[in-house]
């Protein structure tokens, strides 16, 4: 069992650099100076705070390709991956800083009181428990919001991206933030369980796997705490009959091929109808063996090792169990010879329920097809998932559009697009995908406390 924290390059299998995790005094430092970091922190004027986003957006820009490289090393994200996931960090970090003040405008509402008004005051310390795969943009996906209300932040990251955690925690010291705003935590998980029942902490987010989401919610429900679960996804992409085909396709394999297939909002099940089936799954074939495989942190490299070897051998496994059940392999589904966690664009078919790539999340470069022949079949598969975070529908028919925004059950459907996230818009899921949302307004207002604020006119009734 690990004593701390790794980076572990995925391309070359060398250790690189290890943390040793925080003794329990430095846990309760680092929570002290949380704690006076908010009493300081939440006194500025969102006009302040705002100044400081737009400073971690700047160094966010001018070190791209530094903080890139990192999550190269660490968890094997091809560099111009990187590079784009920096520049949505510093895109989202600009958006609060130019509306957390309408977002948290005071709203008046009119009663028989002299007044009434609804106020949004910060909560104070969050706990952010944050995965591998989005090193960056998972973390300021939340801290960005939370930090402009006024909440502090204490980061877990996850155990393989130590430098991409202290990196996120530099920025910050680097600016005229008050001192322990944002504070990485090399801890391990019995020391998380104390830190979610601690005092001072006032909500978690967490950004995992099912399980982790699970534990983590009991935990925060134990405490009477806050908290938002961004857990998994296993999205389906429904192609119908009148779908443009080779745009589909396209959408379809950048989809899920992105960040090496290991994104909870990957589009994963390929629904086609039974009429475009044979051209598609061609077509796709097609467009994935383009993808350039390599060492990821050379430009040209869209698609890297995955994470770990234990991540690669689970995604074998559930590949293997797929076709010992009957499924056919189109292309990929053997471990390559050589160095690095690297895994081939794999595509199957015939799949069906007796097969674990059915019910669970499929974390890496594979895809399942499936074909349909009515709009009524379509959504019985779309739905077929203990999952229920994005979708992508493929058609021109009004009706149709209509009828699968009502009925699929997920937090987010794209149109003749793939499905992905904006900091413009609220991002989250049902089901097992977890709940609450992150992004937009809805993020923000996430770690807030909703105040209502009443004030009667004072009459001769009240003095008799």
């Amino acid at each position: 069992m690990s004593s701390g924290f790794q980076t572990l390059d995925p391309t070359t299998e060398t250790l690189k650099q290890s943390f040793p995790f925080f003794s329990p005094q430095q846990t309760n430092q680092a929570m002290q100076l949380g704690s006076v970091a908010f009493s300081t922190w939440r006194s500025w004027s969102i006009k302040q705070r705002s100044h400081i986003l737009e400073a971690v957006a700047l160094d966010l820009e001018n070190n791209a390709t530094y903080y890139a490289a990192l999550m190269a090393e660490e968890m094997g994200k091809p560099i111009s991956q990187g590079e784009a996931e920096i520049q949505k960090c510093a895109l989202t970090c600009r958006y609060y800083a130019a509306h957390a003040a309408q977002f948290l405008a005071d709203e008046t509402e009119k009663t028989e009181a002299k007044y009434s008004i609804v106020r949004r005051d910060p909560l104070g310390i969050i706990l952010t428990i944050m995965p591998w795969n989005f090193p960056f943009w998972q973390f300021f996906r939340v801290a960005a919001p939370a930090l402009m209300a006024g909440n502090v932040i204490l980061l877990k990251h996850a155990a393989n991206v130590p430098q991409c955690a202290l990196a996120i925690e530099r920025i910050f010291q680097n600016t005229k933030a008050p001192s322990g705003i944002v504070q990485s935590l090399f801890v391990s998980h019995a020391e998380i369980e104390k830190m979610i029942a601690h005092p001072e902490v006032k909500a978690i987010s967490l950004t995992g796997s099912e399980k982790a989401g699970s534990t983590v919610a009991k935990l925060a429900g134990a405490s009477l705490k806050p908290c938002v679960m961004e857990l998994g996804g296993s999205d389906p992409f429904l192609v119908f009959d009148d779908a443009n085909l080779d745009a589909a396709v396209v959408a379809a394999a950048t989809s899920r091929l992105l960040n090496s297939g290991q994104s909870c909002i990957c589009a994963k099940r390929f629904l086609v109808h039974r009429a475009l089936m044979d051209s598609f799954c061609e077509k796709f074939v097609a467009a994935i063996k383009t993808f350039v495989t390599g060492n990821p942190i050379d430009s040209l490299t869209q698609l890297g090792p995955l994470a770990t070897k234990a991540q690669r051998d689970d995604l074998h496994a559930q590949v293997l169990d797929a076709k010992k059940h009957g499924a056919q392999i189109h292309c990929g589904g053997k471990i390559p010879d050589g160095i690095g966690f690297f895994y081939p664009p794999t595509v199957i078919t015939h799949v069906n329920s007796s097969m674990r790539i059915w019910h669970e999340e499929t974390f890496g470069p594979i895809a399942t097809l499936i074909s349909f022949q009515t709009d009524a079949e379509a959504l019985t598969i779309a739905n077929a998932t203990p999952y229920g975070l994005g979708a992508s529908i493929w058609t021109h028919q009004p009706k149709r559009i209509e009828d699968f925004l009502q009925n699929l059950e997920c937090g987010m459907i794209f149109i003749n697009d793939f499905v992905r996230s904006d900091p413009r818009l609220p991002f989250g899921g049902v089901k097992n995908s977890g709940f609450g949302r992150e992004l937009g307004k809805e993020g923000l207002l996430s770690f807030v406390n909703t105040k209502t604020i009443w004030e009667s006119e004072i009459t001769n009734a009240h003095l008799t």
